[in-house]
């Protein structure tokens, strides 16, 4: 259609099969428009963290094609793959931080890829950097934590300082494989409302890998639910009832509820009436100290 916006990321019949025989995606194709929060679901092992990681080539695709923003992620060599994933940020289930470090050099670590090898050998950042990274350590609210080491937070905490890492690539994209599978309820919520902050304030494209169909519900746009490594639903979170839910995962499967049952855009509309009624706005999650 002329006119029409392009995908950001188009994944055309991405397949990948594990030394070990493992088929864990098999001719997985979708295209995901920009400013979109997409929600992968699915039972565990059903290829959720592979897709993500063959997105940004941290999985190697054993066959199928990868592009973002008109690049060839899939054909894309040294260099040229450093500078696509400069602009895709990634979230990690374990946090991935340097434990002994302060909570300041693990954000800072997210310019390594605009940085020269000789001044990352030397540990030099530049003003720019320096600057960036209290900024993102303000917008996640861990500015007090800057210089306590890694390990001295708590899960939540940590996960907000990966979030602030990857902010400092300043990512068109934003990959975060189960960014909440170890949290607690109150802490997912603190989290996921980051993550959707930045999609709506920023406008930045979202792909993001969750346990709690709820969770989907709440903050994405869209969801993707795979099954053994295939796309079995492409569509809104609301269009997920008990047939397809069961579809999903499994006859014998129960939904858990994380928080209030609500969908985005009934939390969008809640909170466009404060003004109005103040009073009908539900509390937010306290963020976790």
């Amino acid at each position: 259609m002329l006119g029409a916006v392009p995908p950001i990321l188009s994944i055309d019949r991405l397949t990948k099969v594990y030394p070990n025989g493992t088929r864990a995606l098999d001719e997985v194709s979708l295209d995901v428009e920009p400013g979109e929060f997409v929600v992968l679901i699915g039972l565990s092992g059903s290829g959720k963290s592979t897709l993500l990681r063959c997105v940004n080539r941290l999985v190697e695709p054993t066959s199928g094609r990868i592009v973002f923003e008109d690049q060839d992620v899939t054909a894309a060599e040294g260099t040229e793959l450093r500078r696509i994933r400069r602009q895709m940020g990634m979230i990690f289930q374990q946090f991935n931080l340097v434990k002994r470090s302060s909570v300041f050099a693990n954000v800072l670590a997210g310019r390594l890829g605009y940085r020269s090898t000789w001044r990352t050998i030397a540990g030099q950042a530049g003003r720019e950097d320096v600057e960036l990274a209290f900024e993102n350590l303000v917008r996640v609210g861990i500015l007090d934590k800057a210089y306590q080491r890694a390990d001295a937070l708590s899960g939540g905490q940590q996960q907000r300082v990966g979030i602030a890492r990857a902010l400092m690539q300043r990512p068109r994209l934003m990959l975060a494989d189960e960014p909440v599978a170890s949290l607690d309820p109150a802490t997912s919520h603190s989290v996921m409302k980051y993550l959707e902050e930045i999609n709506r304030g920023d406008g930045i494209t979202v792909m993001c890998s969750l346990h709690f169909l709820s969770l989907a519900r709440r903050y994405g746009t869209r969801v993707i639910a795979l099954k053994a490594g295939r796309i079995a639903f492409d569509g809104k979170p609301a269009e997920i009832d008990q047939r397809r839910f069961r579809e999903i995962y499994g006859e014998d499967a129960v939904e858990v509820e994380i928080g209030p049952g609500q969908t985005r855009d009934e939390a969008e509309a809640i909170h466009a009436g404060a003004a109005a009624d103040p009073a009908a706005i539900s509390p937010d999650v306290p963020p976790e100290r």
